[in-house]
């Protein structure tokens, strides 16, 4: 990538960090940050990103969408590789062995969900935690041994009262 295409997603990505701790500190909505920074083109609308079925396609409109729900979700890369060092390296979530990463298998998107707590912590917000796994939009469950992995991070998500599932588009969130 040409240095000033990286020296401009650097800069969209200090601008929405310093843009979401002033939202924070006045109390905006979410929503209303997320329409600005579609407006200014701090956020990626780019109409071939959000068209067609793909896993990618999908991704993307679900990541809109999150952000226009308030909600903030990240890409989780899950794979292994030698650095230029020829270390061996993991990385991404439940992926600290061939043997986990064959038994259980993290979403493609991790992120929170925004909840406010009634009763005793009235007004206080804490962010559950939420995870999908991102299918094209005519997947239907096969129960390979990969959909079998998926599933069972999703079910440990859950079982701690998080919100985990599988995501084929846009409302699946």
């Amino acid at each position: 990538m040409p240095f000033n295409q990286r020296l401009t997603n650097y800069l969209k990505t200090i601008s929405r960090m310093i843009l979401d701790d002033w939202a924070r500190a006045w109390d905006i909505n979410p929503q209303a940050i997320v329409a600005l920074r579609i407006e200014y083109g701090l956020f990626s609308t780019d109409p071939v990103a959000l068209t067609g079925s793909s896993e990618g396609a999908i991704q993307n409109k679900i990541r809109l969408e999150a952000s226009k729900k308030g909600m903030r979700v990240w890409r989780n890369n899950v794979g292994a590789c030698m650095d230029d060092n020829g270390n061996f390296i993991r990385y991404g979530l439940a992926n600290d062995s061939k043997q986990m990463n064959d038994n259980i298998k993290s979403s493609d998107l991790i992120g929170l969900r925004p909840v406010v707590i009634t009763r005793e912590m009235v007004g206080r917000t804490f962010g559950l935690f939420i995870a999908r796994e991102v299918k094209h939009s005519l997947w239907k469950w096969g129960g390979t041994p990969r959909e079998r992995a998926q599933l069972k991070f999703i079910e440990l998500v859950n079982s701690y009262g998080g919100d985990a599932a599988f995501a084929t588009g846009e409302g699946t969130l």
